[in-house]
Parts: structure tokens; C-alpha cells; sequence
């Protein structure tokens, strides 16, 4: 049987283009909201993937995911591979006078997140295989004021996926905690890059590759973004709060 790999935001950049990278030989699943996946599909099948679905997936509905994962894998067979690529920006300035806007964005980046892993966490430890990605940031590691929404959504993200990945060691199931930088992309799209910036595709390969090593819970994108955040950390509150997001 074919490797099964999941997406779940199998229209993101990041997500397809992982997708492609793990698309030879397996059966790749694309997990989106309503709307046409063709070219995704197309290019998960012309990267060699021996099936390619679509399945409708709204993350913020986090009452239907453990029901969505049992359809996949009763559908298309067990998850080998599960890559939670969605997630949202969001805009800071009507979040700071909206808390509507403030609570979707927490909503999306963080809780549905941890729902998610929490679903397939438990499926996949049960088996005693699995690989688990979770898109942190280091907008998470030290929180700035220029984009604090989204950045304590990842802060809690990331402190949710550290603490599941400890409590899957020794289960045969592999979480990777992807922090890359500034994407460069749709999301971020007119912003100026920040230093250490990288593409998607360059996060694609960064996170593919460390699946194929199959070790290590943490992943700076660029590995440099790992030196200049322990440096962050030891910085003055009164100079952070004026950095750029």
C-alpha cells in the first residue's frame, strides 16, 4: 500500500508545496475549504502521486475533526504523514479595537490547531507510527507588540505542540515543530520582507527533509532565525516593543 499523506489546508503554499515533495509513490489527501482544488490536484499527481483527493475541511469547526480524520483514513487508508498548513494572519489593527477579530484569529491559529493535533495524535500513537507537522513561527517565540494577535496564537501553539511532542516520545509517532521566519507569499504579500526571510518552497524543503531524517522536534527555517531568537529573548522590553512584525 502507498504511503497516505494528509494536508490539512491542502490549498496553502506551504501546504501544497510539501505536498509535492511527498507526492512520489503515495496518496496524498488535500483537506480544504469549499472551491476548486484542480491545480493543486494536478500538481500533486504530475509530482507522481499514485492518488490524489480532495476532502472539504473548515478548521475553525472543531466539533467535526476527529469525525473528518476517521473519514479520511476509513476512505483512503491510514495517515502516515498529517501537515496542518492552515492558519490565518489576521489584521492587527481591527483586532486591537475588535475582539471579535482578535478571538477568530486565536480561534484558527491556536485552538482548532491543537484540536487537531490532539485528534491526530491519539490515532496515530495508538498504531505506534506517524508524522505530525505543526506550522509555529518565531512570531511566537518572543512576542511583539507590532503583531501580538498573531503572535500569542503561535506562542500558545507552540507551547501546546512542545508539550505533545514530549508526551508522544517513545510512542513511534513524530511531531515536528516547523518555525520558519517571514514567508514570503500570499499571506504576507506587500509587507517588506523582515531579514532571514525564505519562500515557500524553502520551508517546503526544509520540513520535507527533516520528515526523511525522522528526529528532532524542533525546526528553525532558516537554522540562523534560531541564534538571533536566543538573542531576542535577553533584549530590553523597552527597544522589543518598537520592533517591526
Amino acid at each position: 500500500m502507498s504511503r497516505v499523506v494528509a494536508i490539512f489546508g491542502g490549498r496553502s503554499e506551504i501546504g501544497l508545496a510539501v505536498a509535492t515533495r511527498l507526492a512520489a509513490g503515495a496518496t496524498v489527501v488535500l483537506a480544504a475549504r469549499p472551491g476548486s482544488m484542480d491545480g493543486a490536484v494536478a500538481a500533486c499527481r504530475a509530482a507522481g502521486a499514485v492518488r490524489v483527493e480532495s476532502v472539504e475541511f473548515d478548521a475553525d469547526d472543531v466539533a467535526v475533526h476527529a469525525a473528518l480524520v476517521t473519514d479520511i483514513e476509513e476512505r483512503f487508508g491510514d495517515l502516515d504523514v498529517a501537515v496542518l498548513a492552515f492558519g490565518v494572519l489576521g489584521d492587527q489593527a481591527a483586532a486591537e479595537r475588535d475582539p471579535t477579530a482578535a478571538a477568530a484569529v486565536l480561534h484558527t491559529d491556536f485552538v482548532a490547531q491543537p484540536a487537531l493535533l490532539t485528534v491526530l495524535a491519539d490515532r496515530m500513537r495508538a498504531r505506534g507510527r506517524g508524522t505530525i507537522v505543526a506550522f509555529s513561527s518565531v512570531a511566537g517565540v518572543r512576542v511583539r507588540r507590532a503583531n501580538y494577535v498573531y503572535g500569542s496564537a503561535k506562542a500558545g501553539l507552540d507551547g501546546f505542540a512542545s508539550g505533545l511532542a514530549d508526551g508522544l516520545h517513545g510512542s513511534g509517532v513524530h511531531l515536528i515543530i516547523a518555525r520558519p521566519g517571514f514567508v514570503i507569499g500570499r499571506m504576507t504579500q506587500g509587507m517588506d520582507p523582515a531579514p532571514f526571510s525564505s519562500t515557500p518552497d524553502q520551508v517546503a524543503d526544509a520540513v520535507v527533509a527533516r520528515i526523511a531524517r525522522g528526529r528532532g522536534v524542533e525546526l528553525w527555517i532558516p537554522w540562523q532565525l534560531r541564534v538571533m531568537f536566543a538573542v531576542a529573548r535577553i533584549v530590553p522590553r523597552s527597544i522589543w516593543r518598537r520592533m517591526p512584525r
